[in-house]
């Protein structure tokens, strides 16, 4: 097994040296004997069987090989500080992973910025964001396999929180034969072909459904498809209002301008309390998702 020949302690010297500009500098600055830290120094660089500092006059300098050394123990002893402040962060019950499970089919705009904002306040904590069906929505909180779910509906007996309502807005590419008509009726709607985003309600009779479909499993594939003149759908509008407006895309002019809405469930499969990282990021999810019940801002 390696046995290192330096310690943490000797780096952090051989750094203080250099920084204060001499050992009657840096003893003073670290409260020890100037002894004690050319005795450092000295076994550390003859541990390394290198030269790092000369001294010229009264002042300590770096040689070449000392500066590349520098440079490395800088990290060295900043990733040691990094370690141990985690071991202080976890010790306060600070979780060390969030899992996040988000349904396919739902925007998560303001989802992004609430995980920007939690970002720089992590204290180490690491994200693990996943996009699923509902079907895997439904697995996930059964075996409680992650921190918050992202669903398209509540689940008995499971703390479920209501964010927001996403409108659905039919969409087709400019050149599509449904593009050119003034108005478009269900019945237009049923004779062309839709791109049905999966969302575990492809059968609902709310949605009726055109005769000819695809189901889709991702949001990126429908909108590929959509542009290369396949199809229409329904989609959520704050995701397709940037492509209405720049042109990729055609809003259909429904009879009855109607709108589909689905609603967002922020759901916590945990039996025991939100930890202090999960409690930060959940008021910031509640914060930039708005009044249960609202349409998200888009991105």
């Amino acid at each position: 097994m390696y046995r290192p020949k330096s310690t943490v302690e000797q780096w952090r010297i051989f750094q203080a040296v250099v920084d204060c500009g001499g050992y009657a500098q840096a003893a003073e600055k670290l409260n020890k004997s100037q002894s004690s830290l050319n005795h450092a120094v000295a076994k550390l660089q003859q541990s390394l069987g290198l030269a790092l500092l000369e001294v010229r006059g009264r002042k300590a300098c770096l040689t070449p090989q000392g500066e590349v050394f520098l440079r490395r123990s800088r990290k060295l002893t900043q990733d040691v500080e990094n370690l141990e402040r985690l071991a202080g962060v976890l010790a306060s019950g600070w979780e060390p992973v969030l899992r996040i499970v988000v349904e396919a089919s739902l925007p998560r705009a303001p989802l992004y910025q609430a995980l920007a904002e939690f970002s720089p306040q992590a204290r180490g904590c690491r994200i693990h964001l996943v996009e699923t069906q509902p079907s895997g929505c439904q697995a996930v909180i059964n075996q409680q396999a992650a921190n918050m779910v992202f669903a398209s509906r509540a689940f008995a007996n499971i703390t479920s929180l209501p964010l927001a309502t996403t409108v659905y807005v039919p969409v087709c590419a400019p050149d599509h034969p449904l593009a050119a008509l003034a108005e478009v009726s269900q019945t237009e709607l049923e004779q062309q072909l839709e791109l049905v985003l999966a969302d575990g309600s492809e059968q609902e009779e709310g949605w009726a459904r055109a005769e000819q479909r695809w189901i889709i499993h991702h949001l990126h594939d429908a909108l590929s498809l959509l542009r290369r003149g396949t199809g229409f759908a329904w989609l959520p509008q704050d995701v397709v209002s940037p492509m209405i407006s720049d042109g990729a895309l055609v809003r259909l002019p429904m009879v009855n301008q109607a709108l589909r809405k689905r609603f967002t469930h922020l759901v916590l499969p945990g039996t025991t309390p939100p930890g202090p990282a999960a409690s930060l990021l959940l008021s910031l999810i509640r914060q930039h998702y708005g009044e249960p019940g609202t349409t998200p801002p888009a991105s």
